[in-house]
């Protein structure tokens, strides 16, 4: 299984992620939109989970009792239409910590909650690059019935490609947050592998440089120079030494020629 990084509508429409040319009308409709990212929400991205599967009956104050428990909220939300009001099946909870936020999308998922298991995850139209909507004929999941189904996310994980295409490691497991929360104060402090492969290998170097002349100097500093002095200065006499010898040589060959 694998998953997608960036929304691709071709992509998310084949099973094994290796379509090249939309299989029905909504795949068309969702390459052809022009969705816009929401730019009046005030909530942070990082902090918001995407509530699928309710029941129409949920409301914001059950929703907040589910979650409560894996920190302070700051905000639920529950979509309702416009013009009945009735719910539409989903909502948000926004955390007021990004850690509460990943423990809840780890631990949330498939839990029940008023007789129905819903689906957790990340709030992919502000921080997924290329995000197309369900509503537009993007989204993930699907009913089978419809036959249209989209793959790519917790949900519906890719299948392993039958053809040689290549996977990148990170893309094999469902928690790919460390490509969007980037901004955050937790990401940013982090040191574990993932966020050191998000650099090249020269980036990499060059943050290491920069990070050692902008410490302050340690008493050790001093030692260390000394030492490759030292080194360096037994490496030279060597050198002229040796350079010598070749040179004794040479005058004792060029005596026997005479």
């Amino acid at each position: 299984m694998w998953y997608s990084k960036e929304y691709d509508p071709i992509q998310t429409g084949s099973i094994d992620g290796t379509a090249v040319k939309p299989h029905d009308a909504a795949v068309k409709r969702a390459i052809l939109s022009n969705y816009r990212t929401p730019k009046h929400l005030k909530s942070d991205p990082n902090c918001t989970l995407f509530i699928g599967r309710l029941n129409f009956n949920t409301i914001e104050s059950t929703l907040k009792k589910q979650f409560e428990k894996y920190g302070a909220i700051a905000d639920t939300a529950i979509i309702r239409n416009n013009v009945t009001g009735m719910s539409q099946g989903y909502g948000f909870v926004t955390f007021t910590s990004e850690r509460a936020t990943r423990d809840a999308y780890r631990d949330a998922n498939k839990t029940t909650i008023d007789g129905h298991v819903i689906l957790v995850d990340y709030e992919r139209s502000r921080v997924m690059k290329g995000w197309v909507p369900r509503r537009l004929g993007g989204g993930y999941g699907g009913r089978k019935e419809s036959g249209q189904l989209r793959f790519g996310a917790r949900d519906r994980p890719f299948r392993e490609p039958a053809s040689s295409l290549h996977v990148p490691h990170d893309q094999k497991r469902s928690d790919n947050w460390s490509y969007h929360s980037n901004t955050s104060k937790e990401a940013s402090n982090s040191r574990s592998p993932e966020r050191r492969s998000r650099y090249s290998h020269h980036e990499y170097i060059h943050r290491r440089r920069r990070h050692h002349s902008s410490r302050s100097p340690s008493p050790h500093d001093d030692v260390d120079r000394m030492r490759k002095r030292q080194r360096y200065s037994s490496g030279s006499s060597n050198r002229s030494l040796s350079s010598d010898k070749h040179r004794t040589k040479e005058n004792r060959h060029k005596h026997h020629r005479h």
